[in-house]
């Protein structure tokens, strides 16, 4: 049986850890895309990267608390916890992808 996928709670998330995530424009680059298209599977945000890469990736952005992945059958499916990051640091992720986008 696969291990459950560990998710902070929301008052575990902590700014060192979101932008030690955010600090990689590969990471960045995912969140846009599920802030832009909503829930998408590891895959779908990677493009042609190796596997055990967009696992690195996303177990980041998970154990970071900026993202919730869900399993679903085969797949993984992601989705941003923009809720909870803007409780916690109002403004942050906006202005960061902002500045990733330009």
């Amino acid at each position: 049986m696969a291990r459950p996928l560990q998710h902070p709670h929301a008052d575990d998330i902590g700014l060192d850890g979101v932008l030690h995530a955010l600090a990689d424009p590969i990471r960045r680059s995912i969140v846009g895309k599920l802030i832009d298209r909503g829930e998408m599977n590891c895959g779908e945000t990677c493009g042609d990267m190796a596997p055990s890469t967009i696992s690195h990736h996303h177990r980041i952005l998970r154990e970071s608390g900026l993202i919730r992945s869900e399993k679903r059958g085969v797949a993984v499916v992601n989705s941003v916890r923009q809720v909870e990051i803007e409780a916690r640091f109002p403004g942050l992720l906006g202005a960061i992808l902002q500045q990733h986008r330009t």
